[in-house]
């Protein structure tokens, strides 16, 4: 219980609540796509039983990831895939991407559509929420997930127009995210088993691990970004 009251678990909390947000926003999207065709007194339901479906689908998703993050290498493999979700996070957006998101006057038809695009599109929040959870103790790591993802739930659904907004003007916001990501990412791959025995335990490594990871991330996606506004 006195794991709970720590600083190290309320940042963690905290750091699951961001990624859920800035990854999250397609989410809200999804949810507004699949639900518009409903009429005005079934819409408050699609949200909130996609939303809760969605919700407990992810969390079934990361106790896997979290089982499968103790076996060797797994760790390296998700280090490398939280990368490219945080390079992907700051470079340029394709806009189109929910174009394939079918409404339906349904109500349980829609929250399927929820439910299922959800599944589809929850790869990164899985895996960079299993990587904030493995710091935790093991006891702790589903109860960590579990109250940051309920925590993130209102915000996504009512403030992700807000935070879009945020992030429209504060740009960075988003870049800020994608080194959290990075950050993520470095002290995952750290921790895998199967480097336990070739790389030094103090902590500061850890660490060090991290900040090498928030900077690849930062500087590929600024390179990208140039990249992309450089006239042709």
């Amino acid at each position: 219980m006195q794991e709970l009251l720590t600083a190290h678990f309320w940042v963690a909390v905290g750091q699951i609540i961001m990624v859920d947000v800035l990854l999250g926003g397609d989410n809200a999207v999804v949810i507004a796509l699949a639900c518009r065709q409903l009429p005005n007194h079934l819409r408050l339901k699609g949200i909130l039983w996609g939303t809760a479906g969605a919700i407990v689908l992810r969390v079934i998703l990361i106790a896997f990831a979290l089982t499968l993050l103790q076996v060797p290498l797994l760790k390296l493999v998700g280090a490398a895939l939280l990368l490219w979700i945080g390079v992907k996070l700051l470079a340029p957006q394709d806009e189109d991407g929910h174009s394939n998101i079918q409404a339906n006057n349904k109500l349980w038809a829609a929250v399927k559509t929820v439910i299922v695009a959800d599944l589809v599109m929850s790869i990164d929040n899985v895996i960079a929420i299993a990587g904030i959870a493995t710091g935790a103790a093991g006891q702790h790591q589903l109860p960590l997930v579990f109250f940051g993802l309920l925590v993130s739930i209102p915000i996504i659904i009512w403030g992700s127009q807000l935070v879009l907004k945020l992030m429209d003007r504060f740009p960075a916001i988003i870049s800020i995210g994608g080194m959290l990501l990075g950050w993520i990412a470095g002290t995952m791959a750290y921790s895998d088993p199967a480097l336990s025995g070739w790389l030094p335990t103090k902590t500061w490594w850890n660490y060090g691990a991290g900040l090498a990871g928030a900077l690849f991330v930062l500087l590929v996606g600024m390179q990208l970004r140039h990249k992309d506004s450089s006239p042709a």
